[in-house]
């Protein structure tokens, strides 16, 4: 294949579910200018399961580490030695990641110039020993550069853009109603007749002795708006199989409702956000993309606002951050109350990111241009 990057060699290791979905265009880019890929993967959440649905090809290397600290470390010793092999035999010109460790630490080991997109410096522990390894950083002008700094990343090495990560796939989204037929062969979906509910990530650094890794607040959202809009579907969304057990005892006389559906993984999720009457979730990526595509979303994390609600929140985007329980229930009924707004369907939320910057044509270009 001819291009900038034939004869060039890629390593791309992917450690989390939103690096499988915001690095799918990258993957083309980089194939479409001729490179040879290596990519990699770590069995956490759907990381696989979306891969496979895009049809990535990639190798399987190990696992999450848990909660606990002990347990990452293991895993991260177990998964450096796995990994270490394919990379010396791919023999890679370049590194690309969102935030494995394991790989920049190859990389630096091997000395493999390396490339980082990284949006989440409240991840302590993985940024300090992520960022003194990278040789660039791209990161969202909207997120302090001290973040970035107090965890030991070089400024000369950090590059800045205005947008955020969720803008890479965001900007290329075309949406498909024929997906809401017969959804996962259960039920017809009809667009803003349902609701998305995403867990916390029990199981990230910085929640760590915040919550317990099998706990999610969904346990109390979905009894009061179930009662108050019965005919809606629920697509409850879980990270764990800890958690869907816990849901389930949690939610057991709703066992047998069939407007109720509990998963570890929901293809087509982009469409399904764009469709739906409205997004809760405990995590941010979920909630920023929604409210980029001009869906209600609030989000429950347990913790500050990252500077990213921020940003949307003060560009217009109809997000909201709420901790408390009840309060997450009484606006909720408000926002379907209401009901969608008279244009929520169609693509005006393309004019409104139209003038953000796409991280993934950043760090396409800076690769290539070394590269070549």
């Amino acid at each position: 294949m001819s291009g900038k990057l034939a004869g060039k060699k890629i390593w791309i290791d992917v450690e989390q579910p939103k690096t499988a979905i915001m690095f799918n265009s990258l993957f083309r880019k980089f194939q479409e200018e001729g490179a040879e890929l290596l990519i990699t993967a770590r069995d956490y959440d759907s990381t696989y399961k979306i891969l496979e649905d895009n049809k990535v090809k990639h190798i399987k290397v190990g696992a999450h580490g848990g909660a606990r600290l002990i347990d990452k470390l293991y895993t991260y010793i177990d998964r450096l030695s796995q990994l270490l092999p394919h990379v010396e035999k791919f023999n890679p010109d370049h590194f690309v990641t969102f935030s494995s460790i394991e790989g920049a630490r190859i990389a630096y080991g091997l000395g493999i110039p390396s490339i980082g997109i990284n949006d989440e410096p409240r991840n302590v522990p993985v940024c300090k020993l992520l960022f003194p390894f990278l040789d660039k950083i791209i990161t969202a002008e909207c997120i302090p550069i001290e973040s970035y700094i107090r965890y030991h990343a070089d400024r000369e090495r950090i590059v800045r853009y205005n947008g955020l990560d969720e803008i890479a796939w965001i900007s290329e989204y075309k949406p498909n109603p024929n997906i809401l037929r017969d959804y996962l062969g259960q039920f017809d979906l009809e667009k803003g007749k349902f609701i998305i509910m995403r867990s916390e990530p029990s199981l990230a650094c910085y929640l760590i002795d915040k919550l317990k890794p099998e706990e999610t607040l969904i346990s109390q959202l979905l009894p009061p708006l179930l009662s108050k809009f019965p005919d809606y579907k629920y697509l409850l969304l879980v990270r764990t199989s800890e958690q869907e057990q816990f849901l389930r005892k949690e939610l057991e006389q709703h066992a047998n409702n069939e407007n109720v559906f509990i998963t570890q993984y929901l293809p087509y999720i982009v469409d399904l956000c764009f469709y739906s009457a409205l997004v809760i979730s405990g995590g941010g990526t979920i909630v920023r993309e929604s409210s980029l595509l001009s869906v209600p979303s609030i989000e429950y994390f347990p913790g500050d606002s990252a500077p990213q609600e921020t940003f949307l929140l003060d560009s217009g985007f109809p997000l909201h951050h709420i901790r408390d329980p009840e309060k997450i229930v009484n606006r909720a009924l408000e926002i379907l109350e209401k009901g969608p707004s008279s244009n929520r369907f169609n693509l005006s939320f393309k004019e409104k990111i139209a003038h953000f910057e796409n991280p993934i044509e950043i760090c396409f270009n800076m690769v290539k241009e070394r590269l070549s």
